[in-house]
């Protein structure tokens, strides 16, 4: 008996090829080729006709659209990273490691939407129904009536949203969803791929709007092909230690809203809690200041937060080590550099660790200025001003370069009972802050002279 053919598809790009390779050479990708049996005979060519809809050719202009209307899912931090809301034919693809709470935020949204009139629908491919009333249960959703449907087969749950015509349905989770027109397992490229396909298109033709629940890889990105992200309006990622009680949510594609907005959730007994001010995390609470910690604003999308910077300058000895957790670490050397250079501070000899408190990265240069006051502050032993925040980025001639959003920076501050702060001189207010001294500067040693005045 004749053995079946396979060929190695890659997880990457869908590239397929008839032997495995260490690089996939489609999108030069490593270690990505898995083995995969080939669709037995030619597919069906109308297999998406009765999805598609004839169109013609017209201009912008004679387009009538209308904005997205948004319905609001009853939890603060989801609708702010969705920007305000679930949209109507909206397809949403949430990821995150297992157990981090997807089905549990979703589950607890579902409720409030169908608490507030919305139908919705959940369907479930990991657990059964029993499992779901179960952890409904513990939430607290006491008589929830969200509609449950165990069922893992694409075309049943096409008909079955066909006839609830839901207006928010969950799918947990796509990784498990098969189609009968393909014999790879579910789970593979081709499944994923196909069926991710077939929901979307079926969301844009009814309205309804489809949570896709996605499994991660390792690394921390997307499982299957790169290009379901690309099938979908919104892609939410959900971030978190697990040894902490706290939750990101960060949207990386948003077609309905802003991108790089992050909502933050305390994880409870009764599920998922929006965070209103998040601030409180990042900042550990000292109480008298310490040397080496700076307190700087960082934006999270359109959030202005607070982030406690910490250095430790330490005495190295011949190869002294630099360690940046949360930062950029070769931006720590660059900055060590211009430390030395044009404020005449040497670390030459000495180890120096940074950190952002709460496990937050700060990939904006905005922490420049903060982080270079926090190792200067280590270094001398003496401690920063009570109520001091600073941020700017610092260029390699030693200027201090204005942030983007300033004056929303500094009210956070002083909103949060800040009292000084150092800022760019582009990013200094026309009009006092009430209860903030403001200190502008155009370099960095002058921002080194205003400190050591305040110490």
């Amino acid at each position: 008996m004749a053995t079946q053919k396979t060929h190695y598809v890659c997880t990457e790009c869908g590239g397929t090829g008839p032997k495995w390779l260490g690089k996939c050479p489609s999108c030069n990708a490593w270690n990505t080729l898995i083995e995969s049996i080939p669709e037995s005979g030619a597919p069906t060519k109308n297999r998406f006709a009765s999805l598609a809809k004839t169109a013609e050719v017209t201009t912008l202009g004679d387009i009538d659209a209308v904005d997205m209307d948004r319905t609001p899912t009853g939890h603060e931090e989801l609708d702010r990273v969705l920007g305000g809301g679930i949209v109507e034919g909206g397809v949403v693809l949430i990821g995150g490691d297992p157990g981090i709470g997807k089905s549990t935020l979703l589950l607890q949204a579902l409720d409030s939407l169908q608490r507030h009139g919305k139908n919705t629908l959940y369907v479930t491919g990991e657990e059964s129904g029993a499992q779901v009333a179960l952890r409904s249960r513990r939430l607290g959703l006491d008589n929830s009536q969200v509609k449950v449907l165990a069922e893992i087969q694409l075309d049943k749950i096409l008909a079955t949203l066909n006839t609830m015509q839901p207006d928010v349905a969950v799918i947990d989770s796509i990784q498990t969803v098969y189609s009968d027109q393909l014999t790879s397992a579910p789970g593979s490229v081709a499944q994923v791929r196909e069926c991710a396909a077939h929901l979307t298109r079926a969301a844009k033709a009814s309205g309804v709007c489809i949570v896709l629940v996605g499994h991660v890889t390792k690394e921390g990105t997307l499982a299957g092909p790169r290009v379901l992200e690309h099938m979908v309006d919104t892609v939410l990622y959900f971030e978190g230690d697990t040894h902490s009680s706290f939750r990101l949510v960060r949207a990386i594609k948003n077609r309905f809203g802003a991108v790089n907005e992050i909502g933050v959730f305390a994880m409870t007994e009764k599920g998922l809690k929006g965070v209103s001010n998040p601030s409180a995390i990042f900042l550990s609470q000292h109480a008298e200041p310490v040397p080496g910690s700076c307190v700087m604003v960082t934006l999270e999308g359109t959030r202005p937060m607070l982030v406690e910077i910490q250095a430790l300058v330490d005495s190295g000895g011949p190869s002294p080590r630099r360690l940046s957790v949360g930062l950029d670490k070769d931006r720590l050397a660059m900055l060590l550099a211009v430390l030395h250079r044009h404020a005449g501070v040497a670390c030459m000899d000495q180890d120096v660790f940074v950190n952002a408190v709460g496990g937050v990265r700060i990939s904006e240069p905005a922490a420049d200025l903060a982080v270079l006051l926090a190792i200067t502050s280590s270094l001398r032993g003496k401690p920063l001003p009570k109520g001091f925040v600073a941020f700017g980025e610092v260029g390699l001639a030693g200027e201090v370069r204005p942030a983007p959003r300033g004056q929303e920076r500094l009210k956070e501050a002083a909103k949060l009972g800040f009292s000084v702060a150092v800022v760019p001189k582009a990013n200094a207010p026309k009009k006092p802050i009430e209860g903030m001294t403001i200190h502008a500067v155009e370099r960095v040693e002058q921002a080194m002279e205003i400190v050591r005045s305040l110490g």
